[in-house]
């Protein structure tokens, strides 16, 4: 294999790819990302056999073949490049030159063949979103992806097709996140994606404009965004009922500016830590929001102004989860809904039915 590219090109290739490289492997070429060459393209992958991240570069091949490098040494080696292109020459026993401009360095790489085959997706439905509404609907609702040993199914976001919506859903146990949009579909289907593949995807689309491609096969799903395709394995198991886990109707409705409330919890948070933990006493009543805590530290009371209606209403809350709704919301204004202190609280936008945030409420003890 021998071919020359542009270090741009390529530094940003690896990098990217470089995102799906596992850390460590009971197989060595996992620990690296695969190089092959095909026409007058460079095919460049990281894969971890659960996630895999591929792209192609222009490049000028004089030699066809593949070969697996390194990952990190690979990544830091092309970075530090001095010229803007990059030459790329492996012979037959898997000696390896990287140079560019005087640089040059020499080293054994792993052979393809030992490589895992990445795996193709068949086309069983395919779904096309505008990137900026997909990487906005992965990023209002991926905070409350479940870690750790969760159930498996919850380590993921429902991707929920039906009657010309999109919905997608996380939850961990102590919230859930809801984002639904209009699509234009024929079909009702549904799928579970990995937190840690939207995460990617959401990345790789960053600013960017254009359209996403969602290739859905039996097993794995295929994102096409940017250039780039991440090919992810798909979660199996049976996902919360969601419609039947939100609340109807609410006894109180509340509607706050997200900035004021934010700060008044981040304030009355301040006497909580790793340490020290204590739930946020909350009570709204008469057109304001009242918010204490109480830890070893000391002892704080902050109040913001709302408007409500209906029954007030003194509930404790993790300041962590909502925090997290609050700051995923994207909006100035919300609209909480409660029914009674032991009910989860609904967190909706003041004037749509865009998102719907739930978070479990703490039991606190009567003063």
């Amino acid at each position: 294999m021998k071919f020359i590219c542009a270090k741009n090109d390529l530094v940003q290739a690896v990098t990217n790819v470089s995102r799906a490289v596992s850390g460590k492997s009971t197989i060595p070429a996992l620990e690296g990302i695969l190089l092959q060459t095909r026409g007058d393209r460079l095919f460049v992958a990281g894969y971890d056999l659960n996630i895999g991240i591929t792209t192609e570069i222009p490049a000028k091949v004089s030699q066809q073949g593949s070969a697996v490098l390194g990952a990190k040494f690979f990544s830091d080696v092309v970075r530090r490049m001095s010229g803007e292109e990059i030459s790329v020459q492996c012979d037959d026993k898997m000696l390896t030159e990287i140079s560019s401009g005087p640089s040059q360095f020499t080293i054994l790489a792993m052979n393809a063949q030992d490589y895992p085959e990445i795996p193709t997706v068949s086309d069983l439905q395919t779904l096309t979103m505008d990137q900026q509404l997909l990487q906005n609907m992965i990023n209002q609702t991926l905070f409350a992806v479940a870690v750790g040993d969760a159930k498996p199914v919850h380590t993921g976001s429902l991707f929920d097709i039906s009657q010309g919506k999109v919905t997608l859903v996380s939850v961990d146990g102590y919230r859930l996140a809801l984002r639904r949009e209009p699509i234009e579909v024929n079909e009702d289907f549904r799928f579970i994606v990995p937190g840690k593949t939207l995460g990617e995807v959401s990345r790789l689309i960053g600013g960017g404009s254009g359209e996403v491609t969602l290739r859905l096969g039996e097993r794995h799903i295929v994102f096409e965004v940017e250039g780039y395709s991440i090919v992810s394995r798909l979660l199996e198991g049976d996902f919360l009922d969601y419609n039947a886990s939100i609340p109807k109707g609410q006894s109180l409705e509340v509607t706050v500016g997200v900035r004021p409330l934010v700060d008044s919890v981040e304030r009355a948070a301040l006497l909580i830590s790793e340490r020290i933990k204590s739930p946020l006493r909350v009570k709204i009543a008469q057109d304001v929001i009242s918010i204490t805590c109480e830890t070893s530290m000391g002892k704080v009371y902050d109040e913001v102004a709302c408007a409500t209606s209906g029954k007030e209403v003194q509930i404790g809350f993790n300041h962590k989860y909502l925090l997290d709704a609050l700051r995923n919301s994207g909006c100035d204004e919300v609209k909480l809904q409660l029914n009674g202190p032991l009910s989860p609280v609904k967190i909706v936008p003041k004037d749509s039915e865009q998102f719907l945030f739930l978070v479990l409420p703490v039991r606190i003890r009567n003063e």
